[in-house]
């Protein structure tokens, strides 16, 4: 094998491989070899067939697979002597026609690699770090939020409405020009009311009917609702109060915390307050994280691979689109094309890909590298966060090639964490609106410590 190596731009190569015809030649006998030892043809016994059998018979696969092995061969042969690491897929060119024998061929493969610059100076940075602190207020607001997960339903006396903070079960029915709109309609649903689980407009129309009442009124659908057969539409809604319920919270003592995995009250308290420290620890050192980082962004300069700035910005259109989802909006509701969108987030993938770019740089010369077992283990822990079968989304991430993004990934936290362990850090105290961004994980946390 020869090759020859262009530089395309400063984070793109392409190199061009020359085969030689004895080097094909083995390939294809190598290939054979393997289908002679495997296959079973009447006649023959297993591994007696002969070779010119075997690749009359399976010809175009043992050709193909040939051909395939031998490119294998040399990528891994060409990135070693050139002591370069893709960052993006390969992209194979010229190689299309199977190999024959007594001939050589020619194709190219090209790939991106991180740009070559100078890193800058990463170790004893000083960076300030904000103190952890918990408040009684936030523990006991954790607490309530237990008592209403736990709390018991039970029916309201009297006939009036139902008002914010009950539950009012319904039927409801929309029609439109006296005909049944399709799927929007339910008998015996439980409705929150005062939580913005429905349309303003509709929970009023709920609040204004009696238990045991009926009634109905015009609800308009926003432009951007979801749902697009509703969008932008008005609905005559018909509602059928059954009843009015309210929560019944349990008190605030032992068999409480019990129920949630401690021994008394005082323990519950001590499980929150120790779980918000925890968090707020990770969420602080992350904001030093950044500062670290920011600090060294701006000493440094260098092209971005093509590749990897349009994951980042596939990322980025791909967690737009799934807060806008949580607000019952879709994409298309911004009034703007993919192209403008693209165009709006571009400086944020940028920063992204400039990030991984350097510490990605700095894993290399700290020799920071990234097992198998932690790949794996990482894609498991993405299965049991959406859900998802394990063994098929590690496939998925296998064929798309994502897996060598959650790579770099893990191989980026690394040298995060390397960067900050060599930094200065100075605690300082907290922020006085902080302190609030982790309170929705507290709760959880409590549960069977």
């Amino acid at each position: 094998m020869e090759y020859s190596v262009e530089d395309i731009s400063p984070v793109k190569k392409k190199v061009t491989i020359t085969t030689e015809p004895q080097e094909a030649e083995a390939a294809i006998l190598g290939a054979v070899a393997l289908y002679r030892d495997s296959v079973q043809l009447d006649g023959f016994r297993k591994g007696k067939v002969p070779a010119s059998v075997v690749e009359k018979r399976f010809h175009d696969r043992i050709y193909d697979e040939a051909r395939q092995d031998l490119i294998n061969v040399h990528i891994n042969d060409v990135m070693q002597k050139l002591g370069a690491q893709p960052v993006s897929g390969i992209s194979i060119s010229g190689a299309e026609a199977p190999l024959e024998r007594g001939k050589g061929y020619t194709y190219s493969m090209e790939f991106e690699v991180l740009p070559t610059f100078d890193l800058p100076p990463y170790e004893g940075l000083e960076v300030e770090q904000e103190a952890v602190r918990v408040d009684d207020a936030e523990v006991a607001e954790v607490i309530e939020r237990i008592r209403r997960d736990r709390a018991k339903i039970v029916p309201v006396d009297g006939t009036a409405p139902a008002a914010d903070g009950q539950i009012a079960n319904i039927d409801f029915e929309a029609f439109e020009n006296g005909d049944p709109v399709p799927g929007v309609k339910a008998e015996g649903f439980d409705l929150t009311l005062g939580e913005r689980e429905a349309l303003e407009d509709f929970e009023a129309l709920v609040k204004s009917i009696r238990p045991g009442g009926e009634g109905e009124g015009q609800i308009s659908f926003p432009a951007d609702f979801v749902a697009p057969d509703l969008a932008g539409k008005t609905v005559t809604m018909k509602v059928k109060v059954h009843a009015v319920k309210e929560r019944q919270l349990p008190p605030i003592d032992d068999e409480l915390a019990k129920a949630m995995g401690q021994e008394d009250v005082d323990k519950l308290k001590a499980a929150i307050t120790d779980s918000y420290v925890k968090t707020r620890e990770r969420l602080h050192r992350s904001a030093a994280q950044k500062k670290l980082l920011d600090s060294l962004l701006k000493m440094v300069d260098f092209p971005l691979p093509e590749a990897m700035l349009e994951a980042d910005m596939r990322t980025l259109m791909t967690d737009l689109a799934v807060r806008l989802e949580r607000q019952g909006k879709r994409l298309d509701a911004l009034g703007k094309t993919e192209e403008e969108l693209r165009k709006e987030l571009l400086p944020q993938a940028e920063e992204a890909t400039r990030s991984l770019v350097l510490l990605l740089s700095i894993a290399r010369k700290e020799g920071l590298e990234v097992s198998e077992q932690e790949v794996v283990t990482q894609i498991y822990q993405n299965s049991l966060r959406t859900g998802q079968d394990f063994k098929t989304l590690q496939q998925e991430y296998e064929r798309s090639g994502l897996i060598f993004l959650l790579r770099d990934r893990l191989l980026a936290d690394k040298a995060m964490d390397r960067v900050y362990a060599k930094a200065k850090v100075k605690d300082v105290p907290p922020a006085d609106a902080g302190n609030t961004a982790a309170a929705q994980d507290a709760p959880a946390a409590t549960a069977g410590q």
